[in-house]
Parts: structure tokens; C-alpha cells; sequence
């Protein structure tokens, strides 16, 4: 594993990007940065970290996705490597909210945002973004965040992370082909509130606004989530058209 380390950047994602797209990189190659001024999340969302304190990376992958209907495994992939590293650390109760945000109780600590570009040989070569709260304990202004300093009441050595996390990936890579049944089994297992009644906010532009009840049911092989509605049908939402109210 080769690892740039930045001391501040824009964005990991972006950097790591555009050096891929100017020279061929080594599989896995690693960016990390102490400080992020324009960090991204799902949607656009502004990822917020304090300097120095968390876990700031991003990955290169190569030589896995070659369709556009797979590109979820690789969120499957990420997220399993994430919840493995923290079990390791002893982080309890982690789950995984739908799409791939890093939660303990009921607690955000960290967050997932995959890139895919597609070359114009067909491959597609991604890069994995991932913010994780770790050595941060004031979230005053993030109420629904919480790092592992937190959770455990220790300090965490940031930069063993980006080693143990991508090792992880790298192995779940290797292995798909035979164990992508179970790691798909997996992920459901650990989806956050999967199976409890919850209300859900409807981002459809057609219907954009509506609250409704539903229950999770799983996730399509294309990555939508599957919500039972109260009339007793299941109907699939992508990341831009559901919300989940928690």
C-alpha cells in the first residue's frame, strides 16, 4: 500500500482523483490529510472535521467494478472493512445506515463517498472516500455525531486506520468472487434500523416532502433501498429519494 499523507487539502477524493488521472497509480494507493477544507459527503453534504483529530482518507481502486449495475459491492466492500476495523478497537453496537454512513447506537462517526470514473478502455476505477470521528469529542454543533474517543473514553493512534481499513478491503476484494453471498448477508445484518417501523421523508420531486412510515426490508442488487409502506407493498429508493428520519 503506497500512502501520500497531506497535511491539509481540499478534498482527499478530488486530490487522489486527479493524481490518478495523470499517472497510473498502484492499487490501493492511499491519500490521507489532517485537515479537509471542502470535505464531501452523499449528496453533496459538507463533511466537518477538526483539524488533526479524526481520520481523513481516501483509496484507490482499481481492477474490481467493470459494470455500472456493480458498483454497489464495492459500498458493501468499504462498509464491512470499516465495522471489522472498529469491532478490532472495540467500538460496540456498529451498524451500517443505508447507503454506507458509520454509525455506533444511534450516533454518526463516520461517513463513506465513493467516486467512479470510467476509462475509456471500460474500466472503472474508483476512489473511496472515508471521514471517521476518532479522536474528536466536542460535537456541540453536530448533535447526532460521536467519534471513537467518545464511545470508548480512550485516545486512538489515527494512523494505524488507514492500514488495518485498507487491508481489509483489500482482502474482501480479493475474496468477492467466492464469499459475495455472505457479504452480502453481511451488510443486511448490519443495516441500521432494519426490520422496526421508522418514518421516512419522501425526496422524490414528484412527491418531495411527504413523511410516510415504512420498515427495511434489504437493499436491490443495484444498491436502492427496500422499504415494506403501510398498504403492504415494497417499494425501492435510491440515495436522492428517500430520507430516513431518526
Amino acid at each position: 500500500m503506497k500512502l501520500i499523507k497531506l497535511d491539509a487539502i481540499d478534498s482527499t477524493n478530488d486530490f487522489l482523483k486527479a493524481l490518478a488521472s495523470q499517472e497510473e497509480l498502484d492499487n490501493f494507493t492511499v491519500v490521507t490529510a489532517e485537515n479537509q477544507t471542502k470535505g464531501k459527503g452523499q449528496m453533496g453534504a459538507k463533511w466537518k472535521s477538526e483539524s488533526g483529530k479524526n481520520l481523513i482518507m481516501s483509496v484507490l481502486v482499481k481492477d474490481f467494478l467493470f459494470d455500472n449495475e456493480q458498483v454497489f459491492n464495492l459500498s458493501i466492500i468499504v462498509s464491512l472493512a470499516v465495522i471489522e476495523t472498529l469491532k478490532s478497537l472495540d467500538i460496540s453496537n456498529l451498524s451500517i445506515k443505508w447507503p454506507n454512513d458509520i454509525m455506533s447506537y444511534n450516533k454518526k462517526i463516520g461517513g463513506i463517498l465513493i467516486e467512479n470514473t470510467l476509462k475509456s478502455d471500460g474500466r472503472i476505477v474508483s476512489v473511496v472516500g472515508l471521514g471517521l470521528n476518532v479522536n474528536q469529542t466536542n460535537f456541540d454543533e453536530l448533535p447526532n455525531a460521536s467519534s471513537l474517543a467518545v464511545l470508548s473514553g480512550k485516545t486512538f493512534d489515527k494512523d494505524i486506520l488507514p492500514f488495518l481499513i485498507t487491508e481489509r478491503i483489500e482482502q474482501k476484494i480479493q475474496s468477492w468472487q467466492t464469499n459475495s453471498a455472505v457479504f452480502w448477508d453481511e451488510y443486511f445484518n448490519s443495516l441500521f434500523r432494519k426490520g422496526v417501523p421508522m418514518p421516512f421523508k419522501n425526496l422524490h420531486p414528484e412527491t418531495s416532502g411527504q413523511n410516510f412510515m415504512g420498515i427495511i426490508q434489504g437493499v436491490s442488487p443495484v444498491g436502492k433501498i427496500r422499504i415494506l409502506l403501510e398498504d403492504d407493498s415494497v417499494s425501492e429508493f435510491d440515495i436522492k429519494e428517500v430520507q430516513m428520519l431518526y
